[in-house]
């Protein structure tokens, strides 16, 4: 049940001396735009003045003029003469950890202004009305000086002051802030003190934009969560005043100071000015769907109208402020840190191998990115390479006049070497690598393609029933499919309408691949045959090939190139689809709808607040540097400058949020049944599924916190329906945040609490364990090129082709000259390590920031969450004991790495486990 805590009253603080008055204005907060706090006079007033004091360790600045006289009111709460009640506020703010000079000169500079009361204006305001304005009551004041008492961190300054209430004032709901100064400050949180009931605080964790900038000033809510319909009288002109702040008005370019949350299409992706092979569809509409991004409303390409000009690297693309990088992680590889690496690192590696990117020549010469390191030769850019913070996997060693970047063994070689070479290694890494998520029962038989016949040839497939059947020791297919016992990874109707482009760019090869898989009754999943199709050609209407283990050295090698092939299918359609494009381009319309629409008093922003932490900022990187034309995913992935069309056209035929559930996914590609005796109503075909198996610990653990949370606000009949805000939410994520989709009869209605509960459930786990699962495996995995090859550069020989003879002299040389260069191996390296690293202030699934600690105030949901994190650590130690379980073979083994990607915690670094709340890298 929804509980509202009972009304406080001040209560006397006599042991507070005062250093100056500043006026007071005792007075509603008005109707019409409230938010500008009117700036007080610097005379000091007699009567009714707030008293600002200063506290500096234990010592105290008393002013010269003597204390006001003071009565005890009829409430038992000390009284001033003027009639009021003194309360004490502590603002907390964070300063810079590393300051430049010209920085710490402003902030003396600061501290002279404050001195005369010109730096911060708060005021509280009353959740009662006043009856002669109509609006809540409200009571103004300046902050005045800058000393402070030093806390444990240096950076961490906490000032007060002192405020004379009227003793019918009530409880303050939202206080006001004014930034006087001439740049922004980040606020950590305002306490009350001395009002019945004990402190009330006020959690903000906000940038405060300077006045100069924006004249209106910031609403900070109390930490007491409120439905919209149970908003206290004197501050329900705020929450809709607070929301209307936050949404802008969709016209004009953003400032980087502004808070400005609206939509927009992937127009941003191309850079046509600069170059016409840069220019890049704009993604929107029936041809090529996409979720909208953070609109920044930048001016249109000369080019193309309909093309948002590009902001280039180092400069910033716009997010709204709150959603930057915290210095922290601006210190490990933040934005600016980010930046370096692409824009630093790369070229340096470019300019060493720009004379000879060349293939790896033998094993040894990728043996030697870990054993050797590589030597970087490029003087302009030494200095900045050498005081990078690169992650853990990447280790530099410095020499006179040269930079060694050494990489650390991956995981999948860490403990053998020659891991990768085995089909059943193959196998286990689609159910316990980091792309678990595509593959699925083989439900039926023949199979058929649903692409166009008349385009793309006859639907039937080349894995005929005799050839598989070679491969099943005698069971017939009809029997193993009842069985269920083939499993099939199915790129060909995804991948076959780009091959024909693709496989027009120079040094790029790519085929549509489909693998079945045979499950055996020794409980291993072994590939059987991989059929590689091509576009039909005139003179080849039915372009498909299809390869088998076999026997014969010939057949190993041609196998080996078709599991090759199938590796970088898998590669770009996991980066492009599975992580980028249902992780983070998914997340961030829920994410722009949360902030626009729920205000921060709201139980359901408060519930997903955690898990919208850096989103912004890290898609927009990418949109940056990675996605974008000529950018990292294009220069080494398969699909090249049709990466996002390919993303685009998996959004239009397979996104559904319906599916994006993990027992419905699980479900829906077979790997589950419906079981109502088991944890979250599935029961899994094969146990030993490392993802599926902790992925459905984590999901019950997620869905039982997000049920009870919303039991807890929403126990009444209509409840949700009631709640316009949500309700505006959720419309506006379908209406427009997936614009492209939102005539689908698949999205879910919210009618009901448990409607909610699965929509919040489904949000939750994509921003966690799901981006979790298929992100920090990139290096652990990916690092070793041979086994996750991100493009191929030449299709299998044919017996007739000119360069077979070369194939069957050294088979060894046309398998690496078939991997990526050198150059495009170390580039993609680089980013796969810095994308699979931890921040030192990475915030995990049921942990709470220390300076987040009063996000609410609600003992019954704190318990709720202290449930929910205790059952995440008891996770923890079932999958610690999983990975002992030597029944398990996909996670226990000789050689065999332990499945950690949704082990909950972790330390910074690249270490294959954790999962942070949020998408943050």
């Amino acid at each position: 049940m929804f509980t509202v805590n009972p009304g406080c009253s001040p209560k006397p603080d006599i042991a507070t001396p005062v250093l100056r008055k500043s006026p007071v204005k005792f007075s509603g907060a008005g109707k019409s735009r409230r938010s500008r706090l009117r700036v007080p006079s610097s005379r000091v007033n007699g009567k009714g003045s707030i008293r600002a004091v200063i506290s500096s360790g234990d010592k105290t600045l008393e002013a010269a003029s003597p204390l006001e006289s003071k009565e005890e009111s009829n409430n038992g709460s000390l009284v001033s003469s003027s009639g009021g009640i003194e309360v004490r506020a502590v603002v907390t703010v964070r300063k810079k950890m590393k300051e430049k000079i010209t920085e710490k000169m402003e902030d003396q500079w600061e501290f002279f202004v404050n001195g005369f009361g010109q730096g911060i204006i708060i005021q509280l305001i009353s959740q009662e009305i006043d009856p002669v304005t109509n609006s809540g009551k409200s009571v103004q004041s300046s902050v005045r000086g800058w000393l402070t008492r030093p806390l444990t961190n240096s950076h961490i300054l906490e000032y007060a002051a002192n405020f004379t209430v009227p003793s019918d004032f009530g409880c303050p709901g939202a206080i006001l802030v004014t930034n006087l100064h001439n740049k922004e400050f980040y606020l950590l949180e305002i306490v009350l003190h001395d009002f019945d009931g004990g402190p009330i605080f006020f959690p903000a964790n906000t940038w405060i934009h300077s006045r100069k900038d924006n004249p209106e000033s910031r609403i900070i809510f109390k930490n007491q969560t409120y439905l919209p319909s149970q908003t206290p009288p004197g501050i329900k002109d705020l929450r809709r005043e607070d929301l209307l702040s936050i949404r802008g008005t969709g016209k004009g370019e953003r400032k980087p100071h502004d808070r400005i949350y609206d939509y927009d299409v992937y127009n941003d992706l191309g850079n046509p000015d600069k170059d016409e092979d840069l220019a890049r569809p704009v993604l929107v509409g029936e041809e090529r769907p996409y979720p909208r991004r953070c609109r920044t409303g930048r001016p249109p390409t000369k080019s193309d109208p309909f093309s948002e000009t590009r902001i280039e690297k180092p400069h910033p693309v716009y997010v709204p402020r709150d959603e930057n990088f915290e210095e922290i992680k601006q210190n490990t590889f933040s934005a600016g840190r980010m930046k370096a690496m692409l824009h630093n690192l790369i070229p340096s590696i470019a300019a060493t191998m720009s004379s000879s990117d060349i293939s790896f020549k033998c094993f040894s010469d990728i043996d030697k990115l870990y054993n050797d390191g590589l030597l970087l030769k490029d003087d302009e850019h030494k200095d900045i390479i050498e005081n990078l913070l690169l992650g853990k996997m990447m280790k530099k060693v410095v020499s006179i006049g040269q930079t060694l970047l050494k990489y650390e063994t991956p995981a999948i070689i860490k403990r053998d070497r020659f891991s990768w070479l085995r089909d059943n290694e193959f196998a286990r890494q689609t159910m316990a690598g980091v792309n678990p998520v595509n593959i699925e029962i083989l439900k039926e038989f023949p199979i058929l393609s649903k692409l166009d016949s008349a385009v793309y040839g006859p639907p039937e497939s080349a894995l005929t029933m005799e050839l598989i059947e070679q491969e099943l020791n005698g069971m017939s297919v009809e029997k193993a499919i009842e069985e269920k016992r083939l499993f099939i990874l199915d790129y060909h109707d995804m991948l076959l309408p780009f091959i024909k482009k693709i496989n027009s760019l120079p040094g790029r090869k790519a085929y549509a691949s489909r693998t079945i898989l045979f499950y055996t009754k020794t409980g291993f999943l072994r590939p059987i045959a991989i059929e590689l199709s091509l576009p039909p050609t005139p003179s080849s209407p039915r372009n498909k090939l299809v390869y088998t283990h076999g026997h014969d050295a010939t057949a190993y090698w041609t196998w080996k190139l078709a599991k090759a092939h199938v590796c970088s299918n898998d590669a770009g359609v996991h980066q492009l689809v599975n992580h980028w494009l249902k992780t983070h381009a998914c997340m961030e319309p829920y994410i722009i709808a949360t902030r626009r629409q729920l205000s921060s008093m709201h139980p359901i922003y408060k519930l997903l607040h955690p898990h919208m932490r850096y989103t912004l900022e890290i898609n927009a990187l990418s949109r940056q540097s990675l996605i974008n034309g000529g950018g990292i995913i294009e220069a080494c992935f398969s699909p090249a400058k049709y990466a996002m069309e390919l993303s685009s056209a998996a959004y239009k035929s397979l996104w559904r949020f319906d599916m994006e559930a993990l027992p419905a996914d699980l479900i829906r590609r077979g790997m589950a049944v419906e079981d109502s005796s088991m944890p979250c109503g599935v029961r899994l075909l094969i146990e030993d599924y490392p993802y599926a198996a902790d992925g459905l610990l984590i999901w019950s653990a997620i869905q039982e916190w997000v049920e009870s949370y919303v039991e807890h606000y929403y126990s009444e009949p209509n409840s949700v329906t009631s709640d316009l805000e949500l309700q505006a939410w959720w419309n506006e994520i379908k209406n427009k945040g997936h614009y492209d989709k939102r005539n689908e009869p698949w999205w879910p209605k919210l009618n009901t609490k448990e409607d909610l509960s699965g929509i919040l459930t489904t949000m939750i786990w994509t921003a966690s364990g799901q981006h979790a699962a298929i992100n920090f495996g990139q290096y652990p995995f990916g690092g070793y090129v041979p086994n996750r090859p991100t493009l191929m550069r030449r299709l299998i020989p044919q017996e007739n082709d000119p360069e077979y003879e070369k194939f069957i002299l050294n088979p060894q040389h046309t398998f690496l000259s078939s991997l990526p260069t050198q150059l495009q191996a170390t580039k993609v390296m680089a980013v796969q390590d810095t994308l699979s690293t931890h921040s030192a202030d990475e915030e995990y699934l049921g942990q709470v920031n220390p300076l987040h600690n009063h996000w609410s105030n609600d003992h019954d949901v704190l318990k709720l969450f202290n449930k929910f994190s205790t059952r995440l650590e008891e996770i923890e130690e079932i999958i610690n004991q999983r990975n002992k379980d030597n029944r398990l073979k996909n996670r226990c083994g000789a050689g065999i790495p332990p499945y950690e990607l949704l082990h909950r915690s972790s330390g910074p670094g690249v270490t294959g486990r954790g999962i942070p709340n949020s998408i943050s890298i």
